[in-house]
């Protein structure tokens, strides 16, 4: 039985973690003497002290998340450059404490204890949940998503009318990857809600390809159906033997909407596009080639 390979920890990695012990080392030891000089800044004594509970959360809580992550990747033999929901779902964590440390803090500031900034809270509490109902929905559906095994970074998905590669989940939107390049980014909360089709996770290899034609455009179904096939000829050695199939979806007056289906051996999104594309260039060709072709004809 063969063993994985270890992950090396990069330096700057090892450089970062390092950094972190020693600023937590040192906010804790000011802070453990803070009896000694506390009376030297009795105006702003109280002040210091919140900001400095605030730092030894913010390095401690950065440390331990930097150390949990590092486990994980040498668990799971992932690479310091990628990431994963776990990865993902601890950084969220982290801003989550962080955002609710750093909302306590501002009242300690100002000399509010937690249990009157509670009173004041549960007062103005309807007014905040009407105005941050859609961001808290945001952050806890990221974090929810982040711990699933649903979508994962790199998948790649259909949410909703939305279909591409999954390439960041962050603790409010996902960014979506779409056929044209462009970077979608989706409220959490949307992505929990929507129905969402993985072609990664569930290995759907079938391919559609939708088009409309003029009804005096093709000669007969079978005919360009046999004319699409035989413009993948390249891919057949990709594409499963007999999943081929020219579907009817509507018949209209003027025109004719058609599904051209097949399954991909093995999915690949760049192999998809490449034969979408094949595809799509033989239909117009067609057509066009038809328009030509009926044009001559009432010339005569």
């Amino acid at each position: 039985m063969s063993r994985r390979t270890r992950i090396p920890i990069p330096f700057r990695y090892l450089v970062k973690l390092l950094v972190e012990i020693l600023l937590v080392g040192i906010v804790a030891f000011v802070y453990s003497k803070r009896n000694q000089w506390l009376d030297d800044f009795s105006e702003a004594g109280s002040v210091i002290l919140v900001i400095l509970r605030f730092m030894i959360f913010l390095f401690g809580a950065s440390l331990v998340v930097r150390l949990l992550a590092m486990i994980y990747r040498g668990r799971k033999h992932l690479p310091y450059h990628k990431r994963d929901n776990v990865t993902t779902g601890l950084s969220n964590l982290f801003m989550m404490f962080i955002f609710v440390y750093g909302f306590i803090s501002i009242f300690g500031l100002f000399g509010i204890s937690l249990g009157h900034m509670f009173t004041t809270l549960s007062i103005v509490g309807a007014a905040i949940a009407i105005i941050s109902k859609d961001f808290v929905a945001d952050i806890i559906s990221g974090i929810v998503i982040s711990f699933s095994r649903e979508i994962s970074i790199d998948d790649y998905v259909k949410i909703g009318e939305n279909r591409g590669k999954i390439i960041d989940i962050n603790i409010a939107k996902t960014a979506l990857l779409n056929e044209d390049d462009d970077i979608i980014f989706l409220p959490n909360s949307t992505v929990f809600t929507s129905d969402v089709i993985n072609y990664t996770k569930k290995q759907i290899k079938k391919t559609s390809i939708e088009f409309e034609v003029p009804t005096d455009g093709i000669s007969s179904i079978e005919e360009l159906e046999e004319q699409l096939i035989q413009s993948l000829a390249e891919y057949h050695h990709l594409i499963e033997p007999n999943s081929y199939f020219l579907r009817v979806i509507h018949i209209k007056k003027d025109y004719l909407s058609l599904k051209f289906q097949y399954s991909l051996i093995q999915f690949s999104r760049e192999l998809e596009r490449q034969i979408k594309r094949k595809a799509v260039r033989h239909i117009v060709k067609n057509i066009r080639a038809k328009e030509l072709e009926q044009n001559g004809r009432s010339l005569r």
